[in-house]
C-alpha cells in the first residue's frame, strides 16, 4: 500500500457509513463474496489473446523505470523550509522546477 501524505483526510464514521451504504445499494459495485472470488478467472483466461495483449500494453504505457543513461544525479540537499514549501505548492514536478531554477541561476552567474 502506498504511503499516505500527512494531509490525507480520513472520512468520519458517518461519511464511511454513507459510502458503504452507497456501495451496498449499487448492484454494479457490490462487495465480492468468497463465492465471487472462487469463480473469478485471470484476465488472461477471460479475454482472447489479442485483446489481453492490448490491455497489458495499455497498462505499461507511461511507466517509468531506471534510466539507461541517467541525465541527472541523485543527491541529498538541504533547502530552507520556505523554498521547499513554495516549490511543493506548485504541484507535481516541483523538484524538476528547482533544477530549472538552479540552471537559470548558473546562466545568470559566472561560476568560478
Amino acid at each position: 500500500m502506498p504511503k499516505l501524505k500527512p494531509e490525507t483526510i480520513w472520512p468520519t464514521e458517518a461519511e464511511a457509513a454513507a459510502i458503504d451504504a452507497g456501495i451496498a445499494a449499487d448492484p454494479d459495485s457490490r462487495e465480492w463474496s468468497e463465492a465471487d472470488f472462487a469463480q473469478a478467472k485471470p484476465a488472461s483466461e477471460f479475454f482472447d489473446q489479442k485483446t489481453y495483449a492490448g490491455l497489458t500494453a495499455l497498462s505499461q504505457r507511461g511507466k517509468r523505470g531506471p534510466q539507461k543513461a541517467p541525465t541527472k544525479e541523485r543527491i541529498t540537499i538541504r533547502l530552507s523550509p520556505n523554498v521547499v514549501e513554495t516549490f511543493r505548492a506548485t504541484g507535481e514536478g516541483w523538484q524538476t522546477r528547482i533544477d530549472e531554477a538552479l540552471q537559470d541561476w548558473i546562466k545568470a552567474h559566472k561560476v568560478a
